[in-house]
C-alpha cells in the first residue's frame, strides 16, 4: 500500500483521477466533479492569482458550468476566492454557483470576524512565512447561499452526489460520498497524517467526535478516499486502513487520558506516562506532520478540564507576566551560573531542560547584559527545535517565538 503523507503540495498542480473527477491545487485538494448539471467544486482558494488559475485548468477539462461550490470547512483562505468564480459564471452567461455548507460555519464567519485582529495574531505566529489570513476583512468572506445540518444530497443527473456534515477538524467540516462509484472525500478529518487535535494557538477539538467520523466514513466501503492533503487512496483495504488508524489513534489517546486524569494526574504528566504504541503512531499515515500526539493528549484533557492546568497554586491568581520574571531574576544572585548550566545542558543535548533553566532569566524585562545573553540562548534554542520537530507547526512556532525573541 501505498500512501502520501506529504501536507504540503504546490498549488500548480492538476490531476483528473478518476472520469471527471479532477483534484486542483488550492488550500490542500480542491475536487471538481463534472455531473449533468455542472460542475460541483470543493473550495476556491485565496487571494486573486489562485482561484484565477484554479478556474484557467479546470477550463482546460471541462466547458460545464459551475453549478455549486462546496465549502470544506470554514478556516481562512480555503474560499476566499468565491468571488473570482462568481464573476467567470457572470461573464459566461451561467446562473450563479449554488454556495452550500455546514450550518456551524456561519457561526465561524461571524466569529472570524469579530475576532480579526486576534486571528491575524495566531496566524503570524503559526504560519510566519506569510501571512495565510492575515489582513482579514469582512468583505472577504462570502456567506453561503445554502446550508444543510445533517446531509444534502445534489442531484447532478448521471452522478448523485451526497454531502453529509463530518465534523472533525471543525465542526463544520463536510464530506461527500458518491455512491455509484464508491468515491469518498474525506475533507479536513482526513489529511493522512495525525489528526490535528488540540493545536497550541486553536479551539478545542472533540477527539472522539473526529473517531466517529472517521468510523463512519470507514463503514461505507470507499474504493477511492481524496483527502484534505496528500494523493488519493485507491483500493477498499487501503481506504478502511488509513481511516482506522486514525480513529484507532484518537480512541486509545482518550481512554489512556481519562485513566490517569482519573488517578489525579495533571496534562503534563499525563503526556510524559503514556505509551504511544509503534503499531498506531509508527503507521506511515500517523507521521505528526501537522498534529502530533501530545497535541491530542493536552486536547482531551482539555475537553474535562479548566484552565488550571497545572494544579499549581501559585497559577491561581498570578503576578503579570513581567513582574513575576523580573522577581525570579532579582533573586538568582549567581546569573552567569544560570547562563552556564543553561549551556551545559544545551550542549548535552537536554535542550528542552536548557530552556526551563534558561527561562530564569530570559522572561525578565530589562537590557543587564546578561539578561540578554539569556534572551539570546534562548532564540538560538528555538531555532534548534524549529529545525528538529517533526511537526510544522511547533516548527513554526519556535521560529515565530525566536523571531519576537530578537525583536
Amino acid at each position: 500500500m501505498s500512501i502520501e503523507t506529504e501536507v504540503v503540495r504546490p498549488s500548480e498542480f492538476f490531476d483528473t483521477i478518476a472520469p471527471g473527477i479532477h483534484l486542483i491545487g488550492a488550500m490542500g485538494n480542491s475536487v471538481a466533479v463534472e455531473t449533468d448539471a455542472g460542475v460541483v467544486q470543493v473550495d476556491t482558494g485565496g487571494g486573486r492569482k489562485l482561484p484565477l488559475r484554479m478556474i484557467g485548468k479546470l477550463r482546460t477539462v471541462t466547458d460545464l458550468p459551475v453549478h455549486a461550490i462546496l465549502y470544506s470547512h470554514g478556516h481562512l483562505g480555503y474560499n476566499f476566492g468565491i468571488p473570482h468564480y462568481q464573476a467567470h459564471a457572470k461573464e459566461r452567461g451561467d446562473p450563479p454557483p449554488r454556495l452550500i455548507a455546514h450550518a456551524n460555519l456561519v457561526r465561524r464567519y461571524d466569529r472570524y470576524i469579530e475576532t480579526a485582529g486576534l486571528q491575524e495574531h495566531l496566524n503570524r505566529m503559526q504560519f510566519p512565512d506569510g501571512g495565510l489570513g492575515n489582513n482579514i476583512s469582512a468583505d472577504q468572506f462570502c456567506y453561503p447561499t445554502e446550508t444543510f445540518e445533517t446531509s444534502l444530497t445534489i442531484d447532478g443527473g448521471n452522478r448523485r452526489i451526497e454531502v453529509f456534515h463530518a465534523p472533525s477538524e471543525t465542526d463544520d467540516a463536510i464530506g461527500f460520498w458518491i455512491p455509484g462509484e464508491r468515491i469518498l472525500y474525506g475533507g479536513s478529518a482526513m489529511i493522512q497524517s495525525c489528526p490535528n487535535v488540540g493545536t497550541p494557538l486553536r479551539t478545542i477539538r472533540d477527539a472522539i467526535r473526529w473517531a466517529e467520523t472517521l468510523e463512519s466514513m470507514m463503514a461505507r466501503g470507499a474504493e477511492l478516499l481524496i483527502p484534505e492533503w496528500g494523493a488519493p487512496i485507491r483500493g477498499e483495504a487501503a481506504v478502511a486502513d488509513v481511516l482506522g488508524i486514525g480513529a484507532r489513534s484518537l480512541r486509545y489517546l482518550r481512554k489512556a487520558v481519562v485513566e490517569r486524569m482519573n488517578a489525579g494526574m495533571t496534562d503534563l504528566e499525563i503526556i510524559h506516562d503514556i505509551e504511544y504504541p509503534p503499531e498506531i503512531f509508527e503507521h506511515p499515515a500517523m507521521k505528526p506532520v501537522y498534529g502530533c500526539p501530545e497535541y491530542i493528549v493536552r486536547d482531551i484533557y482539555r475537553f474535562e478540564n479548566g484552565w488550571w492546568t497545572s494544579r499549581n497554586a501559585t497559577d491561581l491568581h498570578p503576578s503579570a507576566p513581567k513582574d513575576s520574571a523580573a522577581a525570579v531574576a532579582s533573586a538568582i544572585t549567581d546569573r552567569a551560573a544560570v547562563l552556564e548550566r543553561a549551556r551545559q545542558l544545551r550542549d548535552s543535548g537536554e535542550r528542552q531542560l536548557a530552556l526551563h533553566v534558561i527561562d530564569l532569566l530570559a522572561l525578565a524585562p530589562g537590557d543587564d547584559a546578561d539578561l540578554k545573553a539569556a534572551r539570546q540562548l534562548k532564540a538560538e534554542l528555538l531555532d534548534d527545535f524549529a529545525q528538529a520537530h517533526p511537526s510544522v507547526v511547533s516548527r513554526n512556532l519556535y521560529r515565530s517565538s525566536a523571531a519576537r525573541i530578537r525583536g
